[in-house]
């Protein structure tokens, strides 16, 4: 039986969120819906805000954070524990003109917050301080389980190869395709911007990134944070499908248009 409860309430550039049950707590990675928007999701899964312990933040940018506001100005928020680095923290901060009680995390370094072991480490995106997460669950390494976040990453890095190469659950983006990009009527410097190394994942980066990934404990793999205008369900699958060959079955796409519907349930 897994440590972890997890289901991912959307993923896409206009919001991402998703939620993290273990035995003794439960988070959100990400606050990137209206706070009304995020209830919502979380009544689908049977909970409420109140049963949410703490926020984690990867970074500061809107589609990440812009639940905060809602979520702050809920009694039911009034125990949450915000978890940030100090650059992400004071970008908030500024974006959303108020202060927060924070639980800050140095970049790299690993720390407990209930019964997870929380490992923030740097990725490739263009803001102040931006974090993938590694959270582990378990009393023993035989019943450890880890699930690694990894979204808003312009290239795998070696860092963020490290992080992933032993993990049970992996959400990783898939963010555009090339030509559909470059087609696209976005002005040239964003597509600029998506494309840099501190932009966002292309499928064709993705996909390279799978084809090498050998991982035997991975039991579930997520393509996340697709672009709803410069790519496709079916462009993903099929990519992914060509890199993974037989282990294909453990992936799943989150699709950029939907968020969590009601008959979902949990992932897993």
């Amino acid at each position: 039986m897994s440590n972890f409860r997890f289901q991912i309430l959307g993923s896409s550039s206009s919001g991402n969120c998703a939620v993290l049950k273990t035995p003794k707590c439960t988070v959100l990675i990400d606050a990137g819906f209206s706070g009304k928007k995020i209830k919502n999701g979380l009544k689908t899964l049977g909970m409420e805000l109140k049963d949410i312990d703490a926020i984690f933040f990867t970074h500061e940018h809107g589609d990440h954070s812009a639940g905060v506001r809602g979520i702050t100005a809920s009694a039911d928020a009034s125990r949450i524990k915000f978890f940030a680095n100090r650059y992400t923290a004071e970008a908030m901060e500024t974006r959303y003109k108020r202060r927060l009680s924070w639980s800050f995390f140095n970049t790299g370094n690993v720390f407990e917050y209930g019964d997870l072991r929380v490992a923030p480490f740097a990725i490739p995106h263009d803001t102040n301080d931006p974090v993938g997460f590694s959270f582990e669950c378990g009393n023993s390494a035989a019943t450890t389980e880890k699930l690694v976040w990894v979204t808003d990453c312009g290239k795998v890095t070696p860092v963020v190869r490290r992080h992933v190469a032993d993990a049970d659950f992996l959400v990783i983006e898939s963010n555009y395709d090339s030509k559909m990009l470059t087609d696209s009527n976005r002005p040239e410097n964003l597509k600029t911007r998506i494309r840099g190394t501190h932009g966002h994942l292309a499928n064709d980066a993705c996909c390279a990134f799978l084809r090498e990934y050998e991982n035997a404990r991975l039991q579930k793999l997520f393509l996340a944070h697709l672009s709803k205008e410069c790519n496709s369900i079916s462009l993903v699958a099929a990519g992914t499908r060509e890199a993974l060959g037989a282990r294909a079955d453990c992936a799943s796409i989150v699709n950029p248009a939907n968020f969590l519907d009601p008959a979902a349930g949990w992932g897993f």
